[in-house]
């Protein structure tokens, strides 16, 4: 702990020195606390669409069923994800793209989102990948991936041809803060809150100073990410957190206390449905409770992983065959 505030109190003050150079760095300038965004870094790959820049990219064959794959935050990125393109290597195209104002995606300000934006951005990145109106598209989404392609399935029941979803917090709001106050019980003495406390006492950022709130958010979920009730077996890849992405689609769901449900009676396609035996946040109970929703749900437990199972081996070893038998058996 000690190293990690030493470390931390060395960069700010290195930055601090640097601005008193002749070549002025600063902490909210594009790339200084955080890699740059789509927009700021032409070299990445990007799409646009729905009026924003999406970084995006696409493996496999251009007019084979579909895959998209949805990561999970709200605001982290697909870089966790990557052993997906395996599905490439089977005849599958595989889509990634980090969400609206998170990963490497372009900003944007937190008064701009609406929960209804999550969907028309996720409709627009299939049509732009979609090569004829018979291709069919499954969804692939981890932890608020899957309740984002959930919801979408829900209004959209006809236009997805299976769905493999890992771990949701849930459909109906309050699902989710029951699993919330189980998955996220703050430590206060605990390493995570105290190297962010840290770091406050020398950055701060306003409402959509993405860089600050980002590198702040980063370093709050770092410790989170490994061990504790969720169970994973390290510390997670990622590119860049978004801090607002993940605010406002917490705020807009507390007010809005969304039900995904409504519709998912008419979704009667079979939904493969993961959870871990070491996230002891989630369980048998929930799993049942939330995957209830849908008509003909097969629920798996991954041993001896936790909630992010399918970024290390031991996970994806066990769960990649049966995802690839259940999409083979719809494609």
């Amino acid at each position: 702990m000690k190293n990690k505030q030493l470390f931390l109190a060395i960069a700010i003050i290195s930055t601090v020195a640097f601005s008193a150079c002749n070549k002025e760095l600063k902490i909210n300038e594009t790339g200084n606390l955080v890699h740059k965004t789509v927009d700021e870094d032409p070299s990445l790959p990007s799409i646009t669409v729905n009026g924003a820049k999406f970084h995006s990219e696409a493996f496999g064959p251009a007019d084979s069923a579909m895959i998209v794959v949805l990561h999970g935050g709200p605001g982290n990125d697909y870089r966790y994800l990557f052993n997906f393109k395996a599905f490439a290597d089977q005849g599958y195209r595989v889509v990634f793209y980090d969400q609206r104002g998170a990963g490497l995606s372009q900003r944007f300000p937190y008064s701009t989102y609406t929960l209804d934006l999550a969907f028309e951005d996720l409709r627009a990145v299939i049509a732009h990948y979609r090569t004829s109106p018979g291709q069919k598209v499954f969804l692939l989404g981890q932890s608020w991936g899957a309740m984002l392609a959930t919801a979408y399935i829900n209004l959209y029941p006809n236009d997805v041809q299976g769905t493999i979803l890992c771990e949701p917090g849930g459909f109906i709001w309050q699902d989710v803060l029951d699993y919330i106050s189980r998955a996220h019980d703050l430590n206060y003495f605990g390493e995570e809150l105290n190297d962010a406390a840290y770091s406050a006492q020398f950055i701060s950022g306003k409402k959509d100073e993405h860089a600050i709130l980002d590198y702040k958010q980063n370093l709050l979920d770092a410790a989170s990410d490994a061990g504790g009730s969720l169970g994973n077996e390290g510390r997670v890849p990622y590119w860049r957190r978004g801090a607002v992405s993940y605010k406002v689609h917490f705020d807009l769901a507390n007010k809005n206390r969304p039900d995904w449900t409504t519709n998912l009676h008419k979704f009667t396609t079979k939904v493969l449905f993961l959870y871990s035996e070491r996230n002891t946040s989630y369980g048998l109970s929930h799993a049942l409770k939330v995957s209830s929703a849908f008509p003909n749900a097969e629920l798996h437990e991954v041993k001896g992983v936790g909630h992010n199972l399918f970024t290390f081996q031991k996970g994806w070893d066990q769960v990649y065959p049966m995802m690839l038998d259940y999409l083979n058996t719809l494609k």
